[in-house]
């Protein structure tokens, strides 16, 4: 087998078809063909098998294409620590964020970060908590920044960093829910005739939403929206309620576009985890994680 087949597998694996791999990759359909054929035959499993007018992963190639993964993903990670240790200034620092943290956190840190490295290059990933997991399993990236780690998840925690869910809303959607008689016992009733704006599933913020309704033992109306983003602006059109970062909306609270709501339970308390795989950190990643507790408000693991 080669690297070029295992590229080319692990190509029709995540498109689905022939066609559109020769297309990611820049070959003939023929090519992808001849390369599927070789490494399918060097393995003695099928790895892929016709669905539609496509092709899916046989249970064989669903395990092996988690091992090519990795392999590739190590691969990169050996050419880069190659030539960090070449020219250790002249690196490339990979780094994944959940959305929240990859939107409001990451972006400050790393304009600092580069003043002061400004050849180190940098690779910024952004996605749920299960992509991000993803990419750090796989060696994509060196360094994920996102919620506690789940357990069995075999990382190292390198930095921490407070934050808090809060509940929030257009404050003329809150009316008196946002003053100090929202501590009434007509809030619940409230909160349970509003439309909840919900990330989508595989979000950390999602996943504390659906515990505090449980807590608060109200099955509100609920409306999934993609992004911080458009929550943020769907919340501030009176839209709905929503539970999200108070680093997401820091701004929205100080122009007043949107109010804090008084919710039993909230704030919820949690912090940002920075982790890698065990080991020593490629030269790049070990300078941010330094300035990081520095200058980022982060604090080194208890």
């Amino acid at each position: 087998m080669t690297l070029n087949q295992l590229r080319t597998f692990l190509a029709v694996a995540e498109t689905g078809s022939v066609r559109a791999a020769a297309q990611q990759l820049v070959v003939t359909q023929a090519a992808v063909s001849a390369s599927l054929s070789a490494l399918q035959k060097s393995l003695g499993v099928p790895l892929l098998r016709p669905d539609g007018r496509g092709l899916r992963l046989t249970d064989a190639g669903e395990a092996y294409a988690g091992y090519v993964r990795r392999i590739l993903g190590l691969l990169e990670e050996a050419r880069l620590a190659a030539a960090a240790a070449a020219d250790p200034e002249r690196g490339e620092l990979r780094i994944a964020a959940v959305t929240t943290a990859a939107e409001q956190i990451v972006p400050a840190l790393l304009g600092g970060f580069r003043a002061r490295h400004p050849q180190i290059g940098v690779r910024l990933e952004a996605g749920n908590r299960a992509r991000v997991r993803a990419l750090l399993d796989r060696h994509q990236v060196d360094l994920v920044l996102g919620g506690r780690p789940e357990p069995g998840w075999d990382v190292q925690v390198h930095a921490v960093r407070a934050h808090e869910l809060v509940v929030v809303a257009a404050p003329a959607l809150a009316g008196p829910a946002a003053d100090g008689g929202a501590r009434d016992a007509s809030l619940l009733p409230w909160l349970a005739r509003q439309a909840w704006l919900l990330r989508e599933p595989g979000s950390g913020t999602r996943a504390s939403t659906d515990a505090l309704l449980v807590d608060l033992d109200i099955a509100p109306l609920t409306l999934m929206v993609g992004s911080n983003g458009a929550i943020r602006e769907s919340a501030s059109v009176g839209l709905g309620v929503t539970l999200v970062s108070r680093d997401a909306v820091a701004a929205e609270l100080t122009s007043g576009r949107l109010a804090e709501l008084p919710v039993p339970g909230t704030p919820l308390h949690r912090d940002w985890y920075l982790v890698a795989h065990r080991g020593p950190l490629p030269p790049a990643a070990a300078r941010l994680v330094a300035y990081m507790l520095q200058e980022g408000d982060f604090r080194p693991p208890a």
